[in-house]
Formats: C-alpha cells, sequence, structure tokens
C-alpha cells in the first residue's frame, strides 16, 4: 500500500531523540500503524483512521532498535559525501567509520572496519587507496566465493576478474569467463551471493527467459529480496 496519499491530517514534526525529525500524520485508507524511514533519514509514522497520536508515539517506541538499523542502511544508500576522519561507508553489508590517523615521516594510516591502509601524506587521495584495498578484498574474498558456489553447482568457471563496472554488478560471456564488481565485497553476504548466483546460472542460460529465472530461483530462493536490497542501497556504494 502507497503511504503517500492525500488524506494527511495536520501532519506534525517534531525533533527526535536522535538528530532526526519524526512525522506523524493520519492516513485514512491505512489499517495500521506504520513506521518508515524516508531517504533522508527522518521518521514517518502513519496512523490509521479511528487511530491516535499517543498509541502512534508508542508504537514509534516499540520500534527504535528497527529504526536504528534502518536508518543506518538508508543513510549508507548515499555516497560518502566527504573522504575523511568520521565519514561512514558500507563493508560486507555493515555502516563503518573511517579512522583516518596522521602518523609521522608523512603517512596516513586509514581503518574502516577490520581493514587497515596506509598511504602519502602527498598523496591524500583516501577514496582511491579505500577503493584499491577493496579491490584486493574482493579479488580474495569474492573470488573464493565465487569458486565455492560454482562447486557447489557443478559449474566451472574459465577465468575470474573483478572489474569496477559502472552500470552492472557482474557479466558472465560464453566461454565462462565471469567478471564481477569489487563492490560486492560491500554487500551484505546474501546480496552478493545472488550476483554471484546469477552469473552462475548463466552458464546454463546465456539469457534472462522464463527458464534462466527459474535457475535462478532454484539456486537462490530469495533473489528477490537481494534485488530489492541492490536497487535501494547499490547506488550508493563507493
Amino acid at each position: 500500500m502507497q503511504l503517500d496519499l492525500p488524506f494527511l491530517v495536520a501532519p506534525a514534526i517534531e525533533p527526535a531523540r536522535s538528530g532526526f525529525t519524526v512525522e506523524f500524520a493520519r492516513v485514512r485508507r491505512a489499517r495500521r500503524y506504520i513506521v518508515r524511514v524516508r531517504h533522508d533519514g527522518n521518521v514517518r509514522v502513519t496512523i490509521p483512521r479511528g487511530g491516535s497520536r499517543a498509541e502512534g508515539t508508542r508504537f514509534l517506541e516499540r520500534q527504535w532498535k528497527w529504526i536504528e538499523k534502518e536508518r543506518a542502511r538508508v543513510l549508507a544508500a548515499h555516497v560518502t559525501a566527504s573522504w575523511t576522519d568520521g565519514a561512514t561507508m558500507m563493508l560486507r553489508g555493515e555502516l563503518v567509520t573511517l579512522q583516518v590517523r596522521h602518523q609521522a615521516r608523512g603517512s596516513i594510516s586509514i581503518l574502516y572496519g577490520d581493514r587497515m591502509v596506509a598511504l602519502s601524506r602527498h598523496d591524500g587521495n583516501i577514496r582511491g587507496c579505500i577503493e584499491a584495498d577493496l579491490r584486493v578484498l574482493a579479488h580474495e574474498e569474492i573470488g573464493a566465493r565465487l569458486h565455492e558456489l560454482a562447486a557447489e553447482h557443478n559449474l566451472v568457471v574459465s577465468s575470474f576478474t573483478i572489474r569496477n563496472q559502472r552500470s552492472r554488478w557482474g557479466s558472465c560471456s560464453r566461454a565462462g569467463r565471469i567478471a564481477l564488481n569489487y563492490r560486492l565485497v560491500q554487500m551484505p553476504p546474501t546480496v552478493s551471493d545472488y550476483v554471484i548466483l546469477h552469473e552462475l546460472m548463466h552458464l546454463k542460460e546465456q539469457n534472462h527467459s522464463r527458464r534462466f529465472w527459474r535457475l535462478v530461483e532454484a539456486a537462490c530462493p530469495d533473489f528477490r529480496d537481494a534485488e530489492r536490497w541492490l536497487r535501494r542501497h547499490g547506488p550508493g556504494l563507493l
């Protein structure tokens, strides 16, 4: 059901305790209380017909842990605006914070998640340094997972490369050569597994026919959830 219906009655915007706003809106067609995290991280509470603001507030409180987790995911869907100390990015599906430290002799160390990289202070290209490290990590972790999943499905990958593809997450040639986007290492494992399995199924069916999608669903029953994650969060990966 669409939430943004033209049946709003005096929506109220309130400052929330975590630095964002909460909007309460009565929607006549709504049958239950709904909490939604908007693309900017602010929160909207839908009050159904016959409901009350007080019960909406109680419902909000009960959903607080989910809200905090969802806000982290939504905000992570935006490209990191400034590659400086304290900035955030996605790694293996989790939001991590960059810790940039200036060391002696003009070097800079960067810690994000369980990864640490270093670069020259004269270089200063933090994003480029992290991107290079993610490529290395993707080649190790995503490459290993590709061959593991291929073996599970009795498939043979003739070659494997990691690329910086801007318009796709992966590709598979008729010769069995698979290329995967290094950004897969930023995704939750269930999502990167889907992308890998999608390309592996092209070894059986080199198109997007119904038969292909039946193969995908058999290999990855929750692929639709992964597709939704990619549509929502994919554009914001490094």
